[in-house]
């Protein structure tokens, strides 16, 4: 599942290989840009902001969200694509690098100055070198919602997703149901901060330090089976903002009181 993490990844990769270059292709498959033509522009970089990437080119900059589905790939000009055309939204090439949008919930085109527009209402970034601690634990705590709820709202703080939320309060041992005022928010997000910089420099994420398929959680899609920790089946829920935005929740009912 993309989430911080991925996209500080999916960035780092698009920058190595784009960053410095003029664009030779460039296709976006969204009727709102379909018409521009960024070729011949210099790519400046690639930067996530949270699960949001922005890959600045000239003047302008493309927006994408990976939401569950999206990835972006990296081949070399003529290489076969790993998956079916029809998926693709966005191609931005160079003489030696083609990078391929798959699946991308949203892409947008905005002038590099309008950026604020799109990743403006953020929270802090524990991935982004301006991370302001202090303000992230600010504003989760003049959220009086629960924390599972709290915690995946990107106005508090931006990058962590289901699998954070579910992992992280675990390892806290805290219900998700929890109202936030009841929690160590600074506790909590520390934990959180270290665990999503460990894992942005592997090659796949795990919260349990097992890297075997299988062995990388603890209790995130577990539901029914026994917690590794005291063998008590691990549940699941729901919980969300409101009724459309409801997120399955995972927990051990002994380990999380």
């Amino acid at each position: 599942m993309p989430e911080g993490d991925t996209v500080f990844r999916t960035a780092k990769r698009l920058d190595q290989a784009l960053a410095g270059v003029e664009v030779t292709r460039f296709d976006i498959r969204v009727p709102r840009a379909a018409t521009a033509d960024l070729t011949g522009q210099t790519v400046h970089g690639a930067v996530s902001r949270g699960k949001h990437l922005l890959l600045r080119i000239g003047d302008s900059t493309l927006h994408s969200h990976l939401r569950m589905e999206g990835a972006w790939f990296v081949y070399r000009p003529g290489e076969r694509w790993r998956h079916p055309a029809f998926r693709v939204r966005a191609i931005v090439g160079t003489a030696e690098r083609e990078a391929v949008g798959v699946d991308l919930a949203e892409v947008e085109l905005v002038p590099t100055r309008d950026e604020a527009s799109l990743v403006g209402y953020l929270g802090p970034d524990p991935l982004a070198p301006d991370w302001d601690a202090a303000e992230a634990v600010r504003r989760m705590q003049a959220d009086h919602r629960s924390i599972h709820v709290v915690l995946l709202d990107q106005r508090n703080v931006a990058g962590f997703g289901n699998e954070y939320a579910a992992e992280l309060l675990f390892l806290r041992g805290v219900l998700p149901t929890t109202p936030t005022t009841e929690v160590d928010v600074a506790a909590l997000l520390d934990l959180g901060v270290r665990t999503i910089r460990a894992n942005r420099d592997r090659a796949d994420r795990t919260f349990t330090g097992v890297n075997r398929p299988g062995q990388t959680t603890w209790v995130y899609g577990r539901a029914g089976r026994p917690c590794r920790r005291c063998g008590t089946l691990i549940r699941r829920g729901a919980q969300g903002a409101d009724p459309t935005k409801e997120r399955i929740t995972f927990w051990c009912p002994n380990c999380q009181r």
